[in-house]
């Protein structure tokens, strides 16, 4: 029986193959044009293209979704267009691009490790910059809350650090002087249902021991390293499956090339001996 499914399998491995190679990039299109439209979508909803907002656009994170969405649709259908059609070109190009992919995947992996201890600097850097923009740019705010609330953090190292910001600074004359985000404090939600935006205020003139019962004093960089070391091990599995994914297609691709040349070769000597 087993030696049965083996010989199935063998004779049918060329079709197996070609759709498999065909659903998987068709997923893979509906994904990338799924995140186009989130960027797409973004960029519309925060009137990126208005006149006095275009010159801004090209740090837009939504133009990314936009980049990478268009990027993954194009070659997901590039491939599922080659292997239904069996079209060599588009094939070739496509596992071309997959393996710059891969390469520049392994690559970007190389560095990071390479870097790893500079890795820390560059993200405090990073959020000591989001800090200072964080009333002035609506995603860097975004990003700054999702990590604040998420991770249970303030700030980059302490919660002191938000005095960066002209706003929170102790020396602003407005009402959020010497203050924090709602997204620092502890419950930032006022009778458990509305957003309290002023649950922060004052909170930098507090004494650990006084703020630790209003707002989270830990800073985020430390809240991220323990995050990643926790899950390093799922964030490694990620990692190596998703290449492994794209090294299948490689071989699949391949496969599926050498398959079409030697029916074109067969078709070739088929017609030869015709004539």
């Amino acid at each position: 029986m087993l030696l049965k499914l083996i010989l199935i399998f063998f004779v049918w491995s060329d079709y197996i193959f070609k759709y498999l190679l065909v659903t998987s990039n068709l997923l893979f299109s509906v994904l990338g044009l799924v995140t186009l439209v989130v960027g797409l979508w973004g960029l519309i909803n925060k009137e990126s293209f208005a006149q006095e907002k275009i010159s801004g656009i090209g740090t837009d994170p939504m133009l990314l979704f936009c980049f990478l969405g268009l990027v993954l649709a194009l070659l997901s259908l590039m491939g599922c267009v080659g292997a239904l059609r069996e079209n060599m070109c588009l094939l070739q190009t496509f596992s071309a691009a997959v393996l710059l992919l891969v390469a520049a995947q392994v690559l970007v992996a190389i560095v990071l490790y390479s870097l790893q201890g500079q890795i820390a600097e560059y993200l405090r850097l990073g959020m000591l910059a989001a800090m200072v923009r964080y009333q002035d740019d609506l995603d860097l705010r975004f990003i700054t809350d999702e990590i604040q609330t998420g991770l249970q953090c303030c700030g980059a190292d302490t919660y002191r650090d938000w005095e960066i910001n002209v706003y929170f600074n102790c020396s602003a004359p407005g009402v959020q002087a010497c203050g924090v985000p709602p997204s620092c404090c502890i419950d930032p939600l006022e009778n458990g249902t509305v957003w309290n935006s002023q649950c922060g205020v004052g909170a930098q003139q507090l004494d650990e021991f006084s703020a630790q019962s209003v707002i989270f004093l830990g800073g985020c960089l430390g809240s991220i390293s323990r995050w990643i070391e926790q899950h390093s091990g799922v964030i490694v599995t990620v990692v190596i499956i998703l290449l492994g994914l794209q090294i299948l297609t490689l071989f699949i691709t391949a496969h599926l090339l050498q398959k079409i040349r030697w029916s074109r070769a067969q078709h070739d000597v088929y017609l030869q001996s015709l004539q």
